[in-house]
């Protein structure tokens, strides 16, 4: 009964840490999604939000990683007057964060910065298409939302090797290790 009652103890403890974690890293995609903005030339605007939304998908996990991923970036999207985002934020960020860690639990351990570049592709696919597709119905045309691929790769690109480089200087660090063993 002891035992017992001491794992649920320790589920709890670690559910709670994740948790505050995610909470954490959403705030953190927050702020780095409204701190740096770079205008790009369709009236958007690329930021290193991508760089916390991919590294909290590798450090968290699918499910942690999509909550905090999707959440600071939407909140974002909401806090910069640009409400009419925040719907497809919210799902395009968590894609992105659970196919990114997936890909990362899945192929790319112990593959070094390459794997994480290559997961991070895989999270970043359905940012430029989510976010064209959604631009195409907000303006009627796919065609005419075609304009904000590129600054969307930019800032993917970004993303990829802002994250790899993190990932990978966080990974040698012990306390990193030990507390974020996904990574």
């Amino acid at each position: 009964m002891e035992k017992t009652a001491e794992r649920e103890t320790v589920r709890s403890s670690q559910r709670t840490r994740l948790m505050v974690m995610a909470a954490v890293f959403a705030a953190l995609a927050c702020v780095a999604t409204m701190v740096i903005k770079v205008p790009s030339p369709t009236g958007g605007y690329m930021n290193l939000g991508d760089t916390v939304v991919l590294l909290g998908g590798y450090l968290l996990g699918p499910a942690w990683g999509a909550l905090a991923g999707s959440i600071g970036p939407a909140l974002a999207d909401v806090l910069l007057g640009s409400a009419i985002y925040a719907p497809a934020t919210l799902v395009i960020k968590a894609v992105m964060a659970v196919l990114a860690a997936a890909c990362w639990q899945a192929f790319g351990r112990g593959r070094g910065p390459l794997g994480l570049a290559a997961c991070g592709v895989v999270g970043e696919l359905p940012m430029v298409l989510g976010y064209w597709l959604y631009d195409g119905m907000l303006m009627g045309s796919l065609t005419g939302a075609a304009a904000g691929i590129p600054s969307n790769l930019v800032q993917a690109a970004f993303g990829i090797a802002a994250s790899t480089l993190l990932a990978a200087a966080l990974g040698r660090s012990a306390y990193v290790r030990r507390e974020f063993p996904r990574l």
